[in-house]
């Protein structure tokens, strides 16, 4: 599975709280999928959800400081308030007279606290690396400050002695894309701020994957800074069973597959383009799909149904709307390319992508996947963590941390919720996992604990530790079984971890996440963001902080 910037899965060459809401409008209507595969003889295991949601017991509520829910029209008033003052808040903070702050986001805690996340400009020019985040009391006292560079932002110069032409022209080259846009750009992701081109350069994967390619070049000497491509590698099959409900909306002659109760997210038929919206799903019965692949609606039931449990995890348990936290949905296409054994998420056109598999028998639409993919548009929209390195590592995390935690929200009997990740889509071919959180080295490539060289790994195996930290934050070390799993997590120091409960653990990572993060968040700086987040939610002196302490000195982050 791809991701722009981030994907799910790796092929080894990759480098505001709130009940549950019925999502039904006035013109939308509770409609029976028939979702999935009949295996063997057996007959397709039922499950009963409420509007695609699932049956599972309400989440624990949220403690006092949690994030208070701010709709749309709130949350956009709340940015351009924060806009209307970034000029002071850039004085306050010391920054130099050519900088200049954007606002990204604003949280506010139940308690007053403010946090503020924005982007910087040098000189008119976007600063990539610059991003921070303001803490304020209420009543507007400044607490701390989040960064992802320390380095003051200045450069000699913003004319450029290397040609944003030749930049691209070099990139196109480099890259074998066939087509690219540069910008100027102040890179401060470095040791020391510089004036650099950042080229995006487009093309094909050799699997047909569509590619974004950034490169950072030094204005000064055209030297490459840093690169990164802007839709990662994976692969993997998938096939939900069961029948499922979801929000329709009438139309014409019949019914669309669009969910009018979840931000209006509608699902596509590519019919094998690989560009393009494709045909938006229309039925007239409102009885969609039969369990098969021959069948083209299947593939779009499990793709609808996935985008459904996702929206419904992050509203019930964060308040949050959408993956912008804005109301609005993303879209869905499926049956991408002829064969394609892959599924991705693209922030340029803010939709999930699913391919059909080897044969095109085994559409790549499963709960884990979907929760996964979308969360990393999640990311994108909050501390946007940089995908390489360290960054790159909690990034990935970040998504197989909420993926699985949509699967074990949605409570779907057929696929009940666990520290696997990928255990559906049988990447390998011989049943196993792809990942594992509670002992991750079990994939033979990803690290169990960190140590000076985990930057340096792929960031689908640097993920590992984060997943074992949250895995032992949730759930403790030692052997135990789970929805009828086994597991049995280690810990570095020999340690025994107790747990807090997943809901708890989640509700501390989405809080770092979201208001301590920054792009260039290392694990240092994550067990940092972490605890601040435990202490804010729970207090200092809390059983959750010190939890959160211990479960990183397990995995070796001190």
């Amino acid at each position: 599975m791809r991701h722009g910037p981030q994907s799910c899965a790796s092929s080894p060459e990759a480098g505001d709280q709130g009940d549950r809401v019925t999502l039904h409008s006035r013109t939308s209507r509770t409609t029976v999928l028939r979702a999935a595969a009949l295996i063997g003889s057996a007959a397709a295991v039922v499950l009963a959800t409420q509007s695609g949601a699932a049956t599972a017991a309400s989440p624990e509520p949220a403690p006092a400081s949690a994030a208070a829910p701010l709709g749309a029209s709130a949350r956009a008033a709340a940015i351009a308030s924060a806009q209307d003052t970034a000029p002071a808040a850039a004085r306050e903070l010391g920054l130099g007279a050519q900088e200049k702050l954007v606002v990204r986001d604003v949280v506010k805690d139940a308690d007053g606290t403010v946090h503020t996340r924005y982007e910087r400009t040098y000189a008119g020019l976007p600063v990539l690396g610059g991003d921070l985040v303001t803490h304020r009391a209420r009543g507007g006292a400044l607490k701390s400050v989040t960064k992802a560079t320390k380095s003051r932002i200045a450069v000699a110069s913003t004319d450029a002695a290397i040609s944003g032409d030749r930049a691209r022209k070099s990139a196109l080259a480099a890259a074998d894309g066939s087509s690219a846009t540069t910008r100027k750009v102040v890179w401060a992701a470095g040791a020391k701020p510089v004036l650099a081109h950042e080229t995006v350069v487009k093309g094909l994967q050799h699997d047909g994957t569509p590619s974004e390619l950034h490169v950072i070049t030094d204005a000064a000497t055209g030297r490459e800074l840093h690169s990164f491509e802007a839709i990662e590698t994976g692969s993997g099959t998938s096939q939900y069973s069961g029948t499922v409900t979801l929000g329709t909306t009438a139309a014409s002659g019949g019914f669309d597959l669009t969910d009018a109760g979840r931000g209006g997210h509608r699902t596509y038929d590519l019919n094998g383009a690989t560009n393009g919206t494709g045909t938006l799903f229309h039925d007239a019965d409102d009885v969609w799909g039969d369990g098969t692949p021959a069948n083209r609606q299947t593939a779009a039931v499990d793709a609808a149904y996935g985008a459904q449990a996702t929206w419904d995890f992050y509203k019930s348990n964060f308040n949050r709307s959408g993956i912008r936290n804005d109301g609005v949905a993303a879209y869905s296409r499926v049956h991408y390319g002829n064969a394609y054994v892959n599924a991705f998420w693209s922030d340029q056109c803010f939709c999930m992508t699913y391919g059909d598999g080897a044969g095109n028998l085994k559409p790549l639409t499963s709960l884990d996947v979907a929760g996964h993919e979308m969360t990393h548009g999640v990311t994108s929209n909050t501390a946007g963590l940089r995908y390489s390195k360290e960054s790159g590592g909690l990034n990935e995390a970040t998504s197989d941390i909420f993926g699985t935690s949509v699967e074990f929200f949605t409570d779907n009997a057929s696929d009940q919720g666990d520290y696997l990740i990928g255990e559906k889509i049988d990447i390998r071919g011989n049943g196993t996992p792809l990942r594992y959180m509670d002992r991750p080295s079990r994939d033979g490539n990803s690290a169990d604990y960190w140590s000076r060289t985990v930057g340096r790994l792929d960031v689908h195996y640097s993920s590992g530790v984060a997943n074992h930290f949250f895995y032992l934050l949730a759930e403790g070390s030692g052997a135990k079984t789970i929805n009828g799993v086994g597991y049995n997590s280690p810990t570095y120091d020999g340690s025994t971890v107790t747990g807090i409960g997943r809901a708890k653990a989640e509700q501390i990572w989405y809080k770092a996440l979201t208001t301590y993060f920054t792009t260039s968040t290392d694990y240092k700086g994550a067990r940092t963001g972490t605890l601040n987040a435990a202490r804010d939610l729970y207090g200092a002196s809390s059983a959750e902080y010190t939890a959160v302490a211990a479960a990183w000195k397990a995995v070796n982050v001190n």
